[in-house]
């Protein structure tokens, strides 16, 4: 797997930018759901010229949701739909590195 693809996108949320603040900052990718840690840690290092100390993944569940289409009532008419699951990746990165994509957004 080339490593430009193994990034989906980042993932900026409240959370992941307190995680940057931190003394070894942390930041989270969606990441192909084929990619393990060393991957994922090469993929990091490539795009963004930083060095990786550690990787954690989590493998989110897929959600259920009902249709707002459907014009039934009641529970077991409703069209019930279900979003894919998907990896996430957060990657620490060493203390000197940080990546610019992430600094200043809020």
């Amino acid at each position: 797997m080339h490593p430009y693809e193994i990034l989906i996108r980042p993932l900026i949320t409240e959370k992941t930018q307190w995680q940057v603040g931190y003394d070894m900052p942390q930041y989270s990718f969606e990441v192909d759901s084929r990619a393990n840690k060393s991957q994922i840690a090469e993929a990091v290092e490539v795009a963004f010229n930083v060095k990786v100390e550690r990787v954690a993944v989590i493998n989110m569940p897929a959600k259920r949701r009902r249709s707002p289409r459907s014009s039934t009532r009641g529970r077991k008419s409703a069209h019930i739909q279900r979003s894919a699951q998907w990896k996430k990746a957060i990657v620490q990165v060493s203390k000197d590195s940080r990546i610019a994509l992430f600094e200043g957004v809020a």
